[in-house]
């Protein structure tokens, strides 16, 4: 993004010179710039077609969690939060929809109106290959932290150590030292 600012900044320079030696440099920034257009456009297009883990709250719990998770794992970020608003089938300000990064995945949250007969299952979890130990030992920390430990950390033979934990929000995390 920065280059593409400073693209538009030099032609705009360059184009003010009308000096007849500068043409091929700048045709050659403005099809650089092109490019750069172009790639920022399918970034963002990538990230609208990117397949998202749905996290559904049936107990207003979206945002603590989307907060939670957000600060607990590096490179990420919240993106987009959309309200509901007064009249809405549940309290005002919780979370319609919302979008957020961990590190680098996708994830999307909602307060769900209708209460369901199901709820979040362990046979789906998040599976994470942690950069070391003390990575592994903070994230298992931290989200078995009221949750519940269905795996403590051990070496089960498949990894150096792993651990399966249920979260205080009922989302289930493996957590895995290759």
């Amino acid at each position: 993004m920065k280059r593409l600012i400073v693209l538009i900044l030099v032609l705009s320079i360059i184009s003010c010179t009308n000096n007849r030696n500068n043409n091929e440099e700048l045709n050659a920034l403005k099809s650089e710039l092109d490019s750069l257009k172009k790639m920022n456009t399918k970034s963002t297009n990538d990230m609208n077609e990117q397949i998202a883990t749905f996290l559904t709250f049936q107990d207003n719990n979206a945002e603590n969690a989307m907060n939670f998770y957000v600060e607990l794992f590096d490179n990420s970020k919240i993106i987009e939060v959309q309200r509901w608003t007064v009249g809405g089938p549940v309290e005002e300000g919780k979370i319609m929809v919302a979008k957020f990064n961990l590190n680098g995945s996708l994830f999307m949250c909602s307060d769900s109106p209708p209460i369901h007969e199901w709820n979040f299952t362990p046979a789906v979890s998040n599976f994470i290959n942690c950069k070391d130990e003390k990575e592994l030992e903070t994230l298992f920390s931290k989200l078995s932290d009221n949750g519940k430990v269905m795996m403590p950390l051990d070496n089960y033979g498949f990894s150096q150590k792993f651990g399966f934990v249920e979260d205080q929000f009922g989302v289930s995390w493996q957590l895995n030292l290759p």
